[in-house]
């Protein structure tokens, strides 16, 4: 009887871990050419709603998102293409505590790009960011982006708070008509 006890004792901790911590740690490796590992469809936004007239091309093949175009700019702000990472078919925040911060595998070719957590505790939009510095060279780069080192662009300072992250934002962006283009295999945390 001891041993049964024992047996659901950690059965129950398994599943109150499982239900706790439900995001993986490689959110998309674009094996599947809608949705993420989470089933959730990726999502493609940009500045035209802004009034900025960017153009973005998207492609997944052979595990990899394939992103292209031109960032034409609305009056006064910064042109942006940018791909979303749902953690949540209802938009609720999932706690991320568990995680340092956010790890990919990515290829820039041109242009400007960033990696934003969107938190439900921010409501301006001004999401923690960091860029992603394009490295020398045709090969891939693994790239970890702690979450305290991602900063907000014009809102007071705060500090992430992993526990309240709805989604990422894999963004092209640049303050000038520029063209970008970039591949990424994996996105993730570590």
């Amino acid at each position: 009887m001891k041993s049964l006890k024992t047996l659901l004792a950690a059965a129950s901790l398994l599943a109150a871990n499982a239900f706790a911590n439900p995001v993986p740690a490689t959110l998309d490796s674009f094996d599947d050419a809608k949705a993420n590992a989470l089933g959730l469809e990726r999502l493609f936004l940009d500045d035209s709603s802004a009034g900025g007239k960017t153009t973005a091309r998207y492609t997944i093949a052979n595990g990899t998102l394939s992103a292209s175009g031109d960032i034409a700019p609305p009056r006064g702000q910064p042109g942006w293409a940018s791909v979303i990472f749902l953690l949540d078919a209802t938009g609720q925040a999932q706690n991320l505590s568990h995680y340092q911060g956010i790890r990919l595998k990515i290829r820039i070719q041109k242009g400007n790009v960033s990696i934003s957590a969107n938190s439900a505790a921010v409501n301006n939009f001004d999401y923690h960011a960091a860029p992603i510095a394009r490295k020398a060279g045709n090969d891939f780069q693994e790239v970890k982006i702690p979450f305290s080192s991602l900063k907000r662009a014009w809102s007071e300072q705060t500090p992430l708070d992993p526990k309240t992250i709805v989604s990422l934002s894999l963004v092209a962006f640049d303050m000038q008509p520029t063209a970008f283009a970039f591949e990424v295999e994996e996105i993730g945390f570590y």
